[in-house]
């Protein structure tokens, strides 16, 4: 199983976790601290919020692949290198409270995506650094 993953940054945290709760008709699957993620069935979908700078718009923070195995990571490793994309690789990293193997790449517009696979849950928010030194999460 694979789904995408969209990580929004937003100022009212609550206020959008009750909004994409009705929009989606599901509760978070994970809340701690600054942060929930909805694991949506219809549309496949895992929804991560990030608690941002309170009065700013909700911003795009970066977007994913959540596969089933770390193989699966390896194999979309591969691929995209294949591809010429550059990558950047992380192994048993904690990030959004949870630890995952994962792979980064950037869009044409600069925009972060992630292939990921989630291994263990975890006690901290953790950080993750995409290909240009930005950190999600």
């Amino acid at each position: 199983m694979s789904r995408v993953q969209l990580a929004l940054r937003v100022a009212d945290l609550e206020g959008s976790i009750a909004f994409y709760a009705k929009l989606f008709g599901v509760e978070p699957a994970k809340r701690r601290p600054g942060y929930a993620n909805f694991a949506i069935t219809e549309p496949p979908l895992k929804l991560v919020l990030l608690e941002g700078v309170a009065g700013e718009d909700t911003r795009l923070d970066h977007l994913g692949v959540e596969v089933a195995t770390s193989e699966d990571v390896t194999a979309a490793t591969d691929r995209l290198s294949e591809a010429g994309l550059a990558t950047f690789e992380e192994n048993n990293t904690s990030c959004c409270y949870a630890v995952q193997d994962k792979v980064w790449v950037h869009g044409p517009g600069k925009e972060p995506w992630e292939v990921y696979v989630v291994k263990a849950d975890a006690d901290r928010i953790g950080t993750s650094a995409t290909p240009a030194g930005d950190t999600c999460c």
